[in-house]
């Protein structure tokens, strides 16, 4: 019998193309002998599709047709029914659809950016208690979330660059005073983010005041919260996946990506259209010596343990080529095309990535209801508490 595995993609976010592509490759490397992949499309408007038009890439062009074309779906948020569910049942006045489209066994995200990757959709699934891959709802906030992210990481040992934050309503009432934090404690050159986005969306470098400004306006364009870092000018971009949970995992080799400016921007990311970002240029290893990968590996498996990952990561870190100091930057949850040439080069197939992804999904599942809960017992059944029973009734009238 073969596994019914679903891959989400698409969102409410502003990496939506993105995931198209991450999630189609992934599809593509799973192997169809084991697995039934049922895609699952979330539109920019948040409604579900499922249907074969989706494994295209070019019915993407269109999207208004792309949706025609495909069956609307959802999942009903009880815990335990793992159904797929048609939107339309009826076709014609006197017949129905069998309302089940499919029968889901796991579910793999592949969802980029806010709305996907922050929690929010892990929290549905959490709740629908469906064995999925990937950070829980924590996990992914915190990945998520530049700001709680270094917090944590520093708390842990784990090194951060030093930073500046505050919420845009905060910039808007004390704009000076975080101007002269940032000056105080920073210094320019700086580099500015929104919080919570990936793929280097509002991302930007300022070098004086007049650009602070100019930046951290833009950035709040995108964001609630903003982080100003401090920016490193002799700086070596590397990147390391992480494979498996925060208590067994393993790094891949280490990449670095070519930039041609101070910071790998979207385009340099994704300029390579359909391949996503295994198409972005990049050295596969890494020149490092070898004490400075295992380093890398080191403090990337590090991040994904402290922040209780699961799944497959990447883990970007910075060396400071003036003293040759590494700082940890961001870890992608959800990585772009899933980091799987990275794990080529470390001698882990695509199709085997996704197999390792599957069973990682059952494992969890499975340890998750070794555990005790109490909450299937019902005081109100319970003998006595008169006392407490007229406080609650007067609560009530209150």
């Amino acid at each position: 019998m073969k596994t019914n595995v679903a891959v989400f993609f698409g969102g409410r976010s502003v990496e939506h193309e993105i995931s198209v592509i991450s999630a189609l490759q992934a599809i593509n490397a799973f192997n169809q002998e084991k697995y039934n992949v049922v895609p699952i499309y979330i539109s920019k408007k948040g409604r579900w599709f499922t249907g074969s038009n989706l494994f295209n890439i070019n019915n993407y062009r269109d999207m208004d047709a792309l949706e025609r074309n495909a069956e609307e779906v959802f999942m009903r948020p009880e815990y335990g029914d793992f159904n797929l569910y048609r939107v339309n049942t009826k076709s014609g006045f006197f017949s129905k659809k069998d309302p089940v489209v499919a029968e889901l066994h796991a579910a793999i995200p592949v969802l980029h950016g806010t709305n996907g990757e922050d929690g929010v959709f892990e929290g549905l699934l959490e709740t629908i208690g469906i064995p999925f891959a990937g950070c829980n709802t924590l996990s992914s906030a915190n990945g998520m979330d530049k700001i709680t992210m270094k917090m944590i990481l520093r708390e842990s040992g784990v090194p951060v660059v030093d930073y500046v934050w505050f919420t845009d309503k905060q910039w808007s009432a004390k704009r000076d005073a975080f101007i002269e934090e940032v000056e105080k404690k920073i210094g320019y050159p700086v580099i500015v983010k929104p919080a919570n986005l990936g793929s280097s969306v509002g991302i930007g470098k300022a070098a004086d005041r007049a650009q602070l400004i100019e930046k951290v306006d833009n950035a709040c364009r995108f964001s609630q919260r903003i982080i100003v870092e401090h920016m490193i000018e002799k700086m070596k971009e590397i990147n390391c996946s992480v494979l498996g949970d925060c208590d067994d995992h393993q790094p891949s080799v280490c990449e670095e990506p070519i930039s041609k400016g101070d910071f790998l921007s979207y385009d340099e990311k994704y300029r390579g259209g359909n391949e996503g970002m295994a198409a972005s240029e990049k050295r596969i290893p890494a020149d490092l010596p070898d004490e400075t990968a295992k380093r890398v590996q080191h403090l990337a498996c590090e991040t994904f343990r402290v922040l209780s990952c699961h799944g497959v990561s990447r883990v970007d870190v910075m060396i400071d080529e003036s003293d040759n100091q590494i700082y940890v930057n961001e870890i992608n949850t959800i990585p772009g095309s899933l980091s799987y040439y990275l794990w080529e080069a470390s001698g882990i197939r695509f199709d085997e990535l996704m197999d390792r992804l599957v069973q990682l999904a059952l494992k969890r599942k499975r340890e998750v209801e070794r555990k005790t809960f109490s909450y299937d017992r019902n005081i109100f059944a319970l003998g006595g508490g008169g006392k407490g029973g007229k406080l609650g009734t007067k609560g009530a009238k209150a």
